[in-house]
């Protein structure tokens, strides 16, 4: 991560110093930061709309966009897509230096006249070269593990709704005590898919409280290849024995990922 983005992290950290303004879901070298910040908006009606601001920010970050995600009680999940396509859009403007606080104060003082404004078509991720040229992600695809699911039928309704808002398809797929998830989609709303799987309370402990997600690993991130299938629809799927489910994996043309990344589940 560059050195301005390392001192803008700092700065967030102190100006979004009060109770649960700000905090960092993860940090990689490989995969960059992940952070929450709790602000206010004014909206339509002059009302105080909360908004929880998800960023995530590559490691190349502020020669690449960052990862926005939008959440608030108070908006629907169409108005919280139009409010990140703005400020992806906003952050077009300011490519190559720390943005996030100027797209925080941004959208604090504009929240009204986007929401007042006709919704856009799905916005998508960008990464600005030295070149000066703009290259889309285009079609991608990860598949996710999960350790188990207690709550399962709850669980399977958030992750359908998940992708179903997020315009991804693929599989959820149950083999004994095998949990995988296969999303193909833009890249961006695949990173948006793992944000709300790592910070949304979507499953319950031994004790029957809601709890986060902890136990979610990324087993492979690709970009789709013409010799893989692309599916239709997010279907959710359970299969009898290991041969079925890798008769799934050929089928999608990829046997070589499941050998390598799903035997080893196998205990």
């Amino acid at each position: 991560m560059a050195e301005s983005a390392r001192e803008e992290l700092s700065a967030l950290a102190a100006i979004f110093c009060g109770p649960g303004e700000w905090e960092v879901l993860s940090h990689s070298e490989t995969d960059g930061t992940v952070f929450r910040i709790l602000t206010k908006a004014e909206g339509l009606m002059g009302e105080d709309v909360p908004l929880e601001l998800l960023f995530h920010l590559p490691v190349n970050y502020p020669s690449c966009l960052p990862a926005i995600s939008v959440h608030s009680e108070h908006l629907t999940r169409a108005q919280s897509m139009t409010v990140k396509e703005k400020l992806l859009k906003q952050a077009e403007n300011l490519l190559s230096e720390p943005m996030v606080h100027e797209l925080v104060l941004w959208i604090q003082h504009n929240l009204r006249h986007v929401l007042n404004q006709p919704e856009t078509g799905s916005g998508r991720e960008k990464c600005t070269f030295a070149t000066g040229t703009t290259v889309d992600d285009g079609l991608w695809m990860t598949l996710l593990h999960l350790d188990h699911m207690r709550a399962k039928t709850k669980y399977v309704q958030t992750v359908e709704k998940w992708a179903s808002d997020l315009q991804l398809t693929g599989r959820l797929m149950f083999m004994g005590k095998i949990i995988l998830i296969l999303l193909q989609g833009d890249r961006s709303n695949i990173k948006e898919y793992l944000i709300l799987q790592k910070t949304s309370k979507v499953d319950v402990d031994s004790s029957g409280k809601k709890c986060k997600e902890k136990m979610i690993s990324v087993l492979f991130e690709t970009k789709v290849q013409t010799e893989h299938k692309r599916f239709l629809a997010f279907e959710v799927k359970e299969y009898s024995s290991l041969d079925e489910l890798q008769k799934e994996f050929e089928t999608a043309g990829l046997k070589k990922l499941f050998s390598e990344f799903v035997l080893g589940l196998v205990k």
